[in-house]
């Protein structure tokens, strides 16, 4: 028998055990024990195969039929369906749950057009000087394919494909290169925009737009982490990560190069030039020379681009205040002014609107003996309003001044500068044909992506609309790639649909046991033993990641999150623990379950596609170092909270 079996085997004997040694006899048992009793249940019968979704819901049924009971017979098969229906119906309601779908069948879309080959073999090209550059491509690709889709068995899968034989053939560790490729592919979980992050926000009502903003930064700083482990390996072995041969570096150039004497290591913008002014050869048309050059000048034509804008907005003049502002203060001051009888009044102007006095009987009646007033002074508290209104208008008219660019600005500007000058120094022919094959490759995935997260975080679309926003940019990308076709479609609607269906099961599954398990008491029980502890915030969250972690052995993150997160989160409000950051934790916590034996997913994924001679536990070792990273990632995550807090702080204050 297989060691994975004997230990799986293990793991489920040691929970029946801990019941008959933990719960009390059946005469003692009180509600909230049989919660405990169908915790455990749930946990025995899934790790027996048993569906998930409908093992919660055959349970949380079945106990809560038994809650009722023991309060009200007559009523108990009433209120149990009552409870179904309401909580069923609380999950159709929830609106956030409709970009599911969505994002799932534009990972679907990205992963049938076959885009992840070009962008491998561009990106394989672009780093091949790089130490480890198989390697480090190979991460890359994986968080971006992974942030396009999300599906961490698709990217697992067709990156074995893809890099693993590529890897193996130039001579790289297997241990390694199997890590890199499980590792890369678990980004998914963390990187927006990851169903993980929908299904925890859903479950524990929390903005799944801040768990977006907060997750970008601590997947970047766990990319970047893999990144430096590769490149730490490469330098200190060699033999674990040989650089490419030169053959592998050379890059074929098109015909009209053939017109260019010394063309591979030439810069590509000066002989391009010197190329449309002098005599051209009969295969390097004009127009192939211009499209060319334009392609060269892009990265400046991008950074004029950027940098203007920039300079429009730091030096955008402050808004003028309004005209209204100016007469209501205005008007204040004059009506608390002495000797203002009609503030309200419209100023005359030039004595047109004026009602002339006829015969004194408008005027107001001498006092004392004042005599009769005359017109002209009659006329002047009515006239006083318009000279302030007057002096006004000049003001409202002149333009408003433009603030100096501040100094942060000039540096950027003159440091980006540099950066162009040195980046086109060494921007050959060679290099210009790997960055037209970025452009076909990452360019359009990378703008899909942004498109979808930026319109996100910064409020422009709600996570539903972005996603559907995303759908439709992988239907134009697979048409743009000559990849559509019906059969497409067909196969990634009905690959979506499967997904969801498990995915909305699993919530109406987790709904009615968690009503259950509440009604039960066995929530109480739970909080009545934590807060029994007297731990710390500090002491409670080392608690409850060290329990995701081990529950991410036997258990999938879906399991983990609609079984433990109600059962986590209610206590947080005690510890003061902000949700948000709570999440971001279990998040990168629980990628620890594709990459932890016996039950990690993503060995299995890369173990079904691999060649015969890797074997799982090569594939279990290359994992290893990998998820001490992701350990250290959390310690970091946990010691510095702005990674995950800042960006969501900045946009949503």
């Amino acid at each position: 028998m297989r060691k994975e079996i004997w230990f799986g085997l293990s793991i489920l004997l040691a929970i029946v055990i801990g019941l008959f040694i933990l719960m009390p006899a059946p005469a003692d048992m009180t509600d909230g024990h049989l919660g405990l009793l169908m915790l455990a249940l749930v946990v025995v019968a899934i790790m027996l195969g048993f569906p998930t979704a409908f093992t919660l819901m055959g349970m949380g049924v079945l106990f809560a039929w038994f809650a009722f009971h023991s309060r009200d017979p007559g009523q108990a098969v009433q209120l149990t369906l009552d409870l179904m229906v309401q909580r069923a119906y609380s999950v159709m309601a929830n609106d956030v749950l409709i970009s599911i779908p969505l994002f799932i069948f534009m990972g679907y879309l990205v992963e049938r057009a076959n885009l992840i080959e070009r962008l491998f073999k561009s990106l394989h090209l672009a780093m091949a000087r790089v130490p480890g550059s198989l390697a480090v491509a190979t991460i890359v690709t994986c968080a971006i394919f992974a942030t396009a889709t999300g599906i961490v068995g698709a990217v697992v899968t067709l990156m074995g494909l893809l890099a693993l034989p590529a890897m193996l053939k130039a001579g790289y560790s297997t241990q390694l290169s199997a890590g890199c490729i499980t590792a890369g592919g678990c980004l998914g979980i963390l990187i927006p925009p990851s169903v993980l992050l929908i299904v925890y926000g859903a479950t524990a009502g929390v903005s799944v737009v801040k768990l977006y903003a907060g997750a970008l930064f601590p997947g970047i700083m766990l990319a970047g982490l893999y990144v430096g482990y590769v490149l730490l390996v490469a330098k200190l072995k060699p033999a674990s990560a040989p650089p490419l041969p030169a053959a592998e570096r050379i890059v074929a150039l098109p015909a009209f190069t053939q017109a260019i004497p010394g063309a591979y290591n030439k810069m590509a913008v000066s002989g391009l030039v010197r190329a449309i002014k002098g005599p051209r050869a009969e295969h390097a048309p004009n127009r192939t020379l211009v499209s060319n050059l334009f392609v060269a000048l892009l990265p400046a034509l991008a950074f004029i681009a950027v940098m203007g804008a920039g300079y429009r907005m730091v030096t955008a003049p402050q808004a003028a205040p309004t005209e209204l502002v100016e007469m209501s203060a205005q008007q204040d001051i004059d009506a608390s002014s002495p000797g203002d009888a009609d503030g309200l009044a419209e100023p005359p102007v030039e004595g047109g609107l004026a009602e002339p006095p006829v015969e004194g009987d408008l005027a107001e009646p001498p006092v004392e003996g004042a005599g009769a007033t005359p017109p002209a002074a009659s006329a002047a508290p009515a006239a006083a309003p318009s000279q302030p209104l007057e002096a006004a208008v000049p003001a409202q008219a002149e333009e408003p001044l433009a603030k100096p660019a501040p100094r942060t600005f000039w540096i950027t500007l003159a440091v980006g500068a540099v950066a162009l000058l040195i980046f086109y120094i060494f921007f050959s022919f060679a290099r210009l044909e790997i960055f037209k094959m970025l452009l076909g490759s990452l360019f359009p995935l990378a703008f899909m992506i942004l498109a979808v997260l930026g319109s996100i975080v910064l409020g422009l679309a709600t996570p539903t609309e972005a996603a559907a926003m995303g759908a439709f940019g992988g239907l134009i990308l697979a048409i743009a790639y000559r990849r559509f076709s019906f059969n497409l479609l067909r196969e990634s609607a009905h690959l979506a649909t499967k997904t969801t269906a498990m995915v909305c099961w699993l919530f109406v599954g987790s709904s009615i046991f968690s009503a259950a398990f509440a009604l039960l008491g066995g929530q109480e029980i739970i909080n009545a033993w934590v807060l029994g502890m007297n731990l710390s915030p500090v002491q409670f969250m080392i608690l409850a990641q060290v329990v995701i972690f081990l529950l991410g052995w036997p258990l999938e993150w879906t399991e983990i999150i609609v079984i433990f997160m109600p059962i986590f989160v209610p206590l947080l409000n005690h510890f003061n623990i902000d949700p948000l950051f709570f999440g971001l934790l279990v998040a990168m916590n629980l990628q620890t379950a594709f990459l932890s034996p016996p039950v990690a997913m993503s060995a299995f994924y890369l173990k079904g596609v691999a060649p015969p001679h890797v074997t799982l536990n090569q594939i279990f070792m290359g994992m290893l170092p990998f998820m001490a990273i992701q350990v250290l990632g959390i310690v970091l995550l946990y010691t510095f909270p702005a990674i995950g807090l800042w960006l969501p702080g900045v946009l949503y204050k």
